[in-house]
């Protein structure tokens, strides 16, 4: 055998014994716990949501998912970890408007990963309102009396969001732009956080998703103001939606998705996709993510990749338009 047939048969052969042993660790998988990679803080929406999804997924795959929380710098602390893990299918992490769209727009030269090459859609977990909130000190009962309040008192109030440049932050200042009002922006490490001050006093206006201040808006420590939904939610049927109130532009949900490092295997990709659908789908998580205002999806890979790639160019155009900095 000549030396170039012996180098073509050998590197067939290493090719053979990678693809068989790829292949063995994908039947096999899971067989042992799952990392999970919350961007935020404990409490926040995003947490709460992939805690809830992710603890029937550990029923179905027979393998403990465990959550792990790093916050910090609007989600890419934690995102930056994930896009750097071994794609094996044991670490993922959850995706957010803020890490996959938001945080590139405000930084398109110093992201330490990039979004759409970094990471690969398994699926978007819920669809989520987003939602303005006051402490019930604040003098207003309704959106007019709220919007009434800070046009004429400019400066004067500030708004807390889960961090800067997360998607909260260009809620908060897509809310500045549309309406005129003047309010000073106090980012947080998290949504968690950012509600106990807002329920506290420390702020008096909050930029939320809505399943992190649910609990305390049922409980009468927040006065939501108006959400940002196709409709009115039956759990909050006095609470306008931003488009009822002449702000359609600001009428745009969150999501919450579940991500793999690039490079991960499709039949470990199609293991996770078909235990999120099903988890998804039981009783149980519906109304779980339900009580706290969020829809669940479950959609393809494909259907998610299309969703965080609008969301990014959504995200570009509003920063650009607005010609917002990180702070």
């Amino acid at each position: 055998m000549s030396t170039k047939f012996a180098a073509v048969a050998l590197a067939g052969s290493i090719a053979a014994v990678f693809s068989g042993t790829a292949a063995h660790a994908a039947d096999n998988y899971p067989d042992k716990p799952i990392r999970v990679i919350v961007p935020f803080a404990p409490g926040g929406s995003t947490d709460i949501v992939a805690r809830i999804v992710t603890q029937e997924m550990s029923k179905i795959l027979g393998q403990t998912m465990v959550v792990e929380n790093k916050g910090g710098a609007g989600g890419a602390i934690g995102a930056q970890e994930a896009a750097r893990a071994k794609p094996d299918g044991y670490t993922l992490s959850i995706a957010t408007v803020s890490t996959m769209a938001v945080n590139k727009a405000c930084r398109p030269d110093d992201l330490p990963y990039d979004p759409l090459k970094d990471f690969v859609a398994v699926t978007n977990f819920a669809n989520v309102p987003n939602v303005i909130e006051v402490n019930p000190k604040f003098p207003a009962k309704n959106f007019e009396e709220f919007l009434k309040v800070l046009k004429d008192n400019p400066g004067k109030y500030s708004y807390g969001s889960s961090g800067t440049c997360g998607v909260l932050h260009l809620f908060g200042e897509a809310f500045k732009l549309a309406t005129g009002a003047d309010i000073m922006h106090v980012p947080y490490k998290g949504s968690g956080p950012a509600v106990t001050d807002a329920v506290g006093g420390q702020i008096e206006v909050l930029f939320d998703n809505l399943p992190s201040s649910m609990a305390q808006i049922q409980a009468g420590n927040l006065r939501p103001m108006a959400i940002a939904w196709n409709k009115r939610l039956d759990a909050l049927k006095d609470v306008p939606t931003l488009e009822e109130v002449g702000y359609p532009q600001l009428n745009q949900p969150a999501w919450y998705g579940l991500l793999a490092p690039a490079g991960t295997p499709e039949p470990i990709l199609n293991k996770l996709h078909e235990a999120a659908a099903q988890a998804l789908k039981t009783p149980q998580v519906i109304e779980a993510l339900q009580k706290q205002g969020a829809e669940p999806s479950g959609n393809s890979p494909a259907e998610f990749a299309k969703e965080i790639q609008e969301q990014y160019d959504w995200a570009h155009d509003v920063v650009k338009k607005g010609n917002i900095k990180l702070e």
